[in-house]
């Protein structure tokens, strides 16, 4: 959800996604609120079969780290994923590969799921360089990863995201084998297949079902079409 909705506002969507959805899930749905709505969302969301992460953590779990989120705490809150990575920590604020890897490595260390972004800016897609940003930010973001502990991968071009602009069938089909390729070279084939990977970049309910259908999609990282649960609850049936 970003930078997007107050606590009660974000009470108010998920009792109202919770009316949509059934109460048993045959896919894992899981939320990524701003940090103030977590304390209303957490008690809720442990009576459902929904379930939620943070946006953002450090790579340690306590010291002079001002504005930083501990990952220890998450986990004790009920979190159960961590959001690594995204472009936005990435371009915004500076997280470099090396960073990121760290993350990983903490979230693992407490039990947490990392859900590890990757993608390419339009510049670099332009000038044929997708393959080798993807394989960089591989390589070193996941260079302490404990690969018998769990992990999402999410695909998010950059250029898609919040711009209205999808990735076509072509181009996630290529960015997605890819990624499972090279999942293969650093770990165990079985590890490698087993490993989710999302994609994520301007996806609505009116695209989730073709795109659920393109090889090695295995979910979606989800912005703007969350905040309201009608078009949420879409996705999530669309990607059945």
């Amino acid at each position: 959800w970003k930078l997007n909705k107050s606590p009660q506002e974000s009470l108010e969507t998920i009792n109202e996604l919770l009316e949509l959805v059934p109460k048993q899930l045959h896919s894992q749905v899981l939320v990524f609120p701003q940090n103030f709505s977590v304390g209303v969302l957490a008690s809720l969301l442990s009576k459902t079969s929904m379930t939620w992460g943070s946006q953002n953590i450090h790579p340690e779990n306590e010291g002079a780290f001002t504005g930083e989120n501990s990952p220890k705490i998450l986990k004790e809150m009920g979190g159960t994923h961590a959001l690594v990575g995204h472009s936005e920590r990435r371009h915004l604020f500076g997280e470099t590969n090396d960073f990121l890897a760290r993350k990983v490595s903490s979230a693992q260390k407490e039990r947490l799921t990392p859900v590890y972004c990757v993608g390419e800016t339009l510049e670099e897609r332009e000038a044929n360089k997708t393959k080798a940003v993807l394989e960089e930010q591989l390589k070193v973001g996941l260079q302490f990863c404990d690969f018998q502990k769990p992990i999402i991968i999410a695909y998010e071009p950059v250029w898609a995201i919040g711009t209205g602009k999808v990735a076509n069938a072509e181009q996630v089909l290529e960015a997605h084998a890819f990624i499972r390729n090279y999942l293969k070279e650093m770990t165990q084939a079985d590890f490698a297949e087993k490993t989710p990977i999302l994609y994520g970049g301007s996806v609505k309910a009116d695209n989730a079902g073709v795109l659920s259908k393109i090889a090695n999609v295995n979910g979606f990282l989800v912005g703007g079409a969350s905040l309201k649960a009608d078009s949420f609850h879409q996705i999530i049936q669309a990607s059945l």
